[in-house]
């Protein structure tokens, strides 16, 4: 698979990455052993990038990332996050970060982390402070790399001042766009991209479904793209997409990774699915071909993503 140089400290990883959230929350009931059977197939593919964090499952997440990815550990790049309570409430204390961050690397079963993001800005915590943390991890050989996650561009710039930032990190799909705003902060500075949910939850999956086909404690219940007021108006939308990924010979997952490929060669989108026949649809995507027409039709379909906001 294509590489891609994710900021200028060297940070270089497949075109298309892994995003493990999925294997341990959000998305109903989970099976260990098929993910891990859909993390080894990816890298089977050529992934390499893979993320975590500890939010996923309070350290389960890690913990079964690292137990798949232990046979291949040097070929990869791991990444996970810190900031969250269990309540959900924000936590980016330098000595927190601190219990977070051993703790992850016990989890991982890793000597060093490649990628360590704040998961949220805090608000009762500088940035300069948190960075300033962060750096200690790098300085102390147990972090490679420093990332951002859901970062505006005054805290990008505040953060970048402190260490050099690598990454952001932040959804980015056909449905959520906000995020291209910053691409020029980014240009700038030499930070890379990596979009989370690059297929909007799943909306652009291929297999969407209505809320009531969801368990009670999937996320995506209290999502607006959901609500009964707009779901049919974005299930128009994908419709639109799902014609043009037809004419392209590809699904509407494939089309939808390969727009992002296409708009800037620093983007690295993650899909995570526990299906390992679903990752090697997902991977296709990274030998789809699109055109700037392509992309001017699928700005045209959803010029300002899905109707309603992200959750």
């Amino acid at each position: 698979m294509e590489k891609r140089t994710l900021g200028k400290q060297g940070l270089t990883v497949s075109a298309l990455g892994y995003g493990a959230m999925g294997t341990a929350i959000g998305y109903g009931p989970t099976d260990d052993n098929e993910s891990i059977a859909a993390i080894r197939r990816a890298h089977d593919l050529g992934v390499t990038m893979f993320d975590t964090a500890e939010m996923y499952g309070w350290g389960e997440g890690e913990k079964l990332l690292g137990r798949a990815l232990a046979p291949v550990r040097d070929d990869v790049v791991i990444a996970t996050k810190f900031g969250f309570t269990p309540t959900f409430g924000f936590d980016s204390r330098p000595g927190h970060i601190r219990e977070v961050v051993d703790a992850s690397l016990r989890n991982l079963g890793v000597d060093t982390i490649d990628v360590l993001y704040q998961h949220r800005p805090d608000p009762n915590v500088p940035i300069e402070d948190v960075v300033g943390t962060m750096k200690e991890f790098v300085e102390a050989g147990k972090v490679k790399y420093l990332g951002l996650s859901e970062a505006d561009e005054a805290t990008i710039r505040a953060a970048h001042a402190v260490h050099p930032i690598s990454v952001l990190q932040t959804e980015y799909s056909i449905f959520a766009r906000e995020v291209e705003s910053l691409f020029p902060v980014l240009e700038e500075l030499g930070v890379g991209f990596v979009a989370y949910s690059p297929l909007a939850r799943g909306f652009l999956s291929g297999a969407v479904a209505s809320r009531e086909h969801y368990d009670a404690n999937d996320f995506r219940q209290h999502i607006p793209w959901w609500a009964p007021e707009n779901f049919a108006a974005n299930l128009s939308i994908v419709d639109e997409l799902t014609a043009l990924a037809r004419r392209k010979d590809a699904t509407l997952a494939q089309l939808s990774l390969a727009s992002h490929l296409a708009r800037q060669d620093y983007i690295v989108p993650i899909p995570g699915s526990r299906n390992p026949a679903r990752i090697e649809q997902n991977i296709a995507a990274a030998d789809l071909v699109l055109t700037d027409e392509d992309l001017v039709a699928i700005d045209r379909i959803a010029p300002e993503g899905a109707i309603g906001g992200r959750m």
